[in-house]
Formats: structure tokens, C-alpha cells, sequence
């Protein structure tokens, strides 16, 4: 009888990854897993510790595996100490509870019950079916969830009071589209072939009975009680989201240190760039603020969907075989327009493993109909190309090379962002920038990032306003600091303003992984064109780097160095 040797790391990091979506229908559905199109997950205390007890066990495979003869090369090693970084962390996380007071703006089991839906298939009966069958299960997993925040309730840990309140305004939305009482999932569901009709109608008022109920409840138990909680959470909250988020184990004080050197570098050349826009302008953001009124714009929700297709599209044309080199499924993206009732922020989608979903840009129009192109053209590079796109279909595409961990589950934050924001500079440094409309909306982007550091760190850990600030210097950072400061050094409206700001407050730590993870990238890339010297291939070095899989930014630098 052969004996059955344990596996190596990579194999198991894919067998997580089949036990998770088993446990994880909404992280399968992102991966086009057709199985996990009818279910939705637990996310009561139970179904959370379930998670956590397969990371553990997962962990001690981990231990068997790497002392198995192979397990040291650069393929097995890269993968398991991205596996072992990431289970640590998710379970450094869960081990405090935060999942009990998992609530905000954005990246809750609230939000992530309804957004499966954008990324459900719905080409077919078959697969409306499955939908109308995942709309029943939106009951229980919102009972889930509940009684999570409820067990966090009688445990005192509170989430913050203001994304508290604009959840709740979320909730409304969603659960009142029309003003008549109709909710999103009415009108998610009004698409389904008609033999199916009664099936979804009467699933998707379920559904939406099960958010009023939510939102009933949060507003008359949930709100009170939080009330006088801080909007903030310290430094040993704080730490802990940041090694989830970066992969490292920041030095905070150094971390903020750089978000305003990074302040004073980017603030400088946006003066010059706003005065060959508007000469004698005050601050760049008055110059911001002339463009918006005055500047180039797009007209129309269609016109500009299509206008970022476009944008893509060029760019995928001018790069592919000059600074990397694209598989043709890699060079499909998809601009679309996104739901109401979420964040202000663009975001990006990534395709289905086969590649059968495409990678999907994502606008939120926030009721506009005009839109600045100063404001769209860096964005839209961050976004979809050369930004997370080819990034994360590139991962896709060399799933088999990797572990299937690595080009999915396994990402870290900071390492996709970092890549996001180097993207943008990248085409600064190729010239698709010096347009001063677009290179005064690329820097304003830029700076977005570096005041995420600063007020994002500042905030959190309440630390003192540096003597050569020009806002409030010598004074402690508060939320309501925060909101000003972010306001005057952007040209992002109110209301986008508002939802940054309760999103730093709802998931403490990833927004500084922008520019943290950029410096890295911008490092990993220094040390290996100093390594090579003239023989540096920038074309080989983009496709090593984003053939390698994630790594936090522990291990990024070194990695990228060695290429």
C-alpha cells in the first residue's frame, strides 16, 4: 500500500480556497463558481467562527507543509508566507471581534448581500433561477448578520456612531427606491424572464423586507446604543486593520510622517500646474474649482460609460507590447455604471476565473449628470488601465502558474492599490498627462491619497497637527478636522467628501495602503533597475511583477527587487 504524501503548501492554499467558497457562496460567485449562485453565507457568530476555524486548521497544514522536501522554492515559498501572512492577520481580526461590530458605509455582510447580486450571472433561466433561490436565502443571512451586531451589543463593542447613521441611510435607500415603498431587489429582480415572475417578485420582497427589518432595528436598538461611542478607534484597533489591509506591521508614526512630505511635494506642484490654468489662482483647488464649471466635461450617465470604455480601450491599444504584454482576454474590461445607494467612490470588479465575467469598471454618478474630465482620466487609469485590471486579470490569467490562492482570496490591499496609484504615475512618466487639465486632476488625485495618510493615521491615533501644516497646526486631529482639512485640500464635492470620511471611520487602515503601497512598488522597481543597470527591461519587470501574485508589503520590495 503507497504511502500518501502531505501536500506542499500551494496545495494547501487551493484546498482553503475550496473549503472557503464552501463556507463563502459570495467570495465563489465572485470567482464564477456557478455552484455558489443560489446561496448566500452565514453570517451569524457561528458562521464567522467557522471562518476563523478554518484558518486555524489551515495554519497547522501549513506548518506540515513547509517542512516538506520543495517547499523552499520560489514558488512554494512565496505562497505559503502569503497564506500564512493573510490567515494571521484575518485571524488576528476575528480574534477581536471586530465581525461583531461590523458596520459602516461600505464592507459589511450588508453591503456584500446585496452587491453579489451586480456580479451574479443572469443570462438565463437556469441562472435566474439560482438568483430567485439566493434572494430567499437574503432572510437569513441578514438574521445573520443581526445577530452578530447584537451579540457585539451585549459584549459592549460598538461600532462608530456616524457610520452607524449612514448606514442606515443606506438602508433606506435600498429599501425605498421609488418612494413608494419598492426596494432595490424589486427592481434587480423586474429583469428576470417572465416564466419566473411570481418566483422572483415575491423572493425579492422578501429580501427587502429583511433590510427594512434591519434597518428598523439598528435605527431603534442599534443607534441609541452606540451613540456615545467614539467615531474613532485607537491604536491598538488601528494597528491591527493595518496589518489586515497592508501586510506589514506598520510604523505609524512613520507612516504619517510620510503622508505629509508627501503633502508639502504634491501640494507644490499642483501650484504650478493650476497657474497655467487659471494665473494668479489662489490655491490649486480654485483652479480645480474653474474647471469644474469651465473645464472639458462629458454629458450624460451613457455618454460617459461609453467615454471610459474609450479611455480603456486606447490605453489597452498604446501599451500592449510596448510596456507589457497582454494576453487577449486580459485586454477585455468593461466600463459600467454603478448601482445607487453606494459609496462615492469609483471601484473595480475582477473577472470570473474563466474569465467568462469580464473585469468591470464601476462609476457612481450620485445623481450627476455632467462630468469633468479632469476628474476621470488618472482615475480611470487607477481603475481599470493600467491599473487594477491588468493587475487582477493578469493574476487570473497566470492562475495555473501560481496557486489559485495567490490569484484570488490570497490579495492584500495595500499591494493592489499601491499598484493602482503607481499606474496613475506610470502614465504620467509616459506622457499621457501633459495636458495641464488632466495632469492638475492626476495630482489632485495624488494628493486625495497623501491626506488618506494623514488623516486617516492622524485621526484614529488623535495625534498632533505638525508646526508646518497650513491647517490647525499644534492641534489634535478629530473626525470633524478631518472632514475640513480632506475638503479644502480636494475638488471632490461635499458628499463625496462626507462618504470618505465615514469610510476611514468604517474600515480604519486600508485607505493609507494607496500610497504606502505605491512607495513600495516605486522602491521594488528602483532596487531592480539598480540591480540590472542598463540591461533593466521595464516590459519585463511590469509582467514578472504582476505575474508574481499578492504579497503584503512586508514581503513586496523584496520580491519586486529581486525581478
Amino acid at each position: 500500500m503507497s504511502e500518501t504524501k502531505s501536500p506542499l503548501p500551494r496545495q494547501v492554499a487551493d484546498a482553503y480556497v475550496d473549503d472557503l467558497i464552501a463556507l463563502d457562496p459570495v467570495t465563489g460567485t465572485y470567482l464564477g463558481v456557478k455552484e455558489s449562485s443560489s446561496r448566500l453565507p452565514d453570517y451569524s457568530p457561528a458562521g464567522r467562527e467557522a471562518l476563523a476555524e478554518l484558518a486555524r486548521s489551515t495554519l497547522a497544514k501549513l506548518d506540515e507543509a513547509e517542512r516538506r522536501p520543495g517547499a523552499d522554492s520560489d514558488a512554494e515559498r512565496r505562497c505559503g508566507r502569503l497564506l500564512r501572512e493573510r490567515l494571521t492577520a484575518e485571524l488576528a481580526v476575528h480574534e477581536a471581534d471586530e465581525h461583531l461590530r461590523a458596520v459602516g458605509n461600505m464592507h459589511t455582510p450588508g453591503h456584500w448581500v446585496r452587491d453579489v447580486f451586480t456580479v451574479t450571472p443572469a443570462r438565463t433561466e437556469e441562472d435566474w433561477a439560482a438568483i430567485a433561490e439566493r434572494l430567499r436565502a437574503v432572510p437569513g443571512a441578514v438574521a445573520g448578520y443581526r445577530a452578530s451586531l447584537r451579540l457585539g451589543l451585549d459584549r459592549k463593542l460598538f461600532a462608530a456612531p456616524r457610520p452607524t447613521r449612514t448606514f442606515l441611510g443606506q438602508l433606506t435607500e435600498w429599501t425605498d427606491t421609488d418612494g413608494a415603498g419598492r426596494g432595490w431587489y424589486e427592481d434587480f429582480a423586474a429583469a428576470g424572464p417572465e416564466a419566473l415572475r411570481a418566483e422572483l417578485d415575491e423572493a425579492a420582497r422578501a429580501a427587502t423586507g429583511a433590510l427594512v427589518e434591519l434597518r428598523d432595528w439598528l435605527r431603534d436598538v442599534y443607534a441609541p446604543a452606540v451613540e456615545d461611542a467614539p467615531d474613532t478607534v485607537g491604536r491598538e484597533r488601528y494597528a491591527r486593520w493595518a496589518r489586515y489591509f497592508n501586510g506589514t506591521d506598520l510604523d505609524l508614526d512613520e507612516a504619517y510622517a510620510y503622508g505629509w512630505s508627501e503633502f508639502h511635494r504634491i501640494h507644490g506642484e499642483m501650484r504650478r500646474e493650476a497657474e497655467k490654468i487659471l494665473p494668479g489662482a489662489a490655491t490649486p483647488w480654485e483652479a480645480l474649482a474653474h474647471l469644474a464649471e469651465h473645464g472639458r466635461h462629458v454629458e450624460g450617465v451613457e455618454g460617459v460609460r461609453e467615454w471610459l470604455q474609450g479611455l480603456m480601450d486606447k490605453a489597452i491599444e498604446d501599451l500592449d507590447g510596448t510596456h507589457f504584454e497582454l494576453a487577449e482576454r486580459v485586454r477585455k474590461v468593461e466600463s459600467l455604471i454603478a448601482p445607487p445607494g453606494g459609496a462615492a467612490a469609483p471601484y473595480y470588479t475582477a473577472p470570473s476565473e474563466d474569465f467568462s465575467r469580464p473585469g468591470r469598471t464601476w462609476l457612481p454618478t450620485m445623481g450627476r449628470t455632467r462630468f469633468p474630465v479632469y476628474d476621470l482620466v488618472s482615475t480611470w487609469y487607477h481603475e481599470g488601465v493600467p491599473g487594477h485590471h491588468l493587475q487582477l486579470a493578469q493574476w487570473a490569467h497566470v492562475a495555473g502558474d501560481l496557486s489559485r490562492y495567490q490569484a484570488t482570496v490570497g490579495g492584500v490591499s495595500a499591494n493592489a492599490e499601491g499598484w493602482a496609484l503607481y499606474a496613475e504615475r506610470l502614465m504620467d512618466e509616459l506622457g499621457y498627462l501633459t495636458d495641464p487639465e488632466e495632469r492638475l486632476g492626476y495630482l489632485d488625485a495624488q494628493m486625495m491619497r497623501a491626506a488618506r495618510v494623514i488623516v486617516d493615521v492622524g485621526m484614529h491615533l488623535e495625534l498632533e497637527i505638525p508646526a508646518d501644516s497650513p491647517f490647525h497646526p499644534g492641534e489634535r486631529w478629530t473626525p470633524e478636522l478631518a472632514q475640513e482639512f480632506f475638503a479644502a485640500h480636494s475638488s471632490r464635492p461635499a458628499d463625496f467628501v462626507e462618504s470618505e470620511l465615514t469610510r476611514y471611520l468604517t474600515i480604519p487602515g486600508q485607505a493609507i495602503g494607496y500610497k504606502l503601497g505605491e512607495r513600495a512598488w516605486l522602491l521594488g522597481r528602483e532596487r531592480a533597475r539598480e540591480r540590472h543597470g542598463d540591461a533593466f527591461d521595464l516590459k519585463a519587470w511590469h509582467m514578472a511583477a504582476l505575474s508574481q501574485g499578492s504579497l503584503g508589503l512586508d514581503d513586496l520590495v523584496d520580491e519586486l527587487s529581486r525581478l
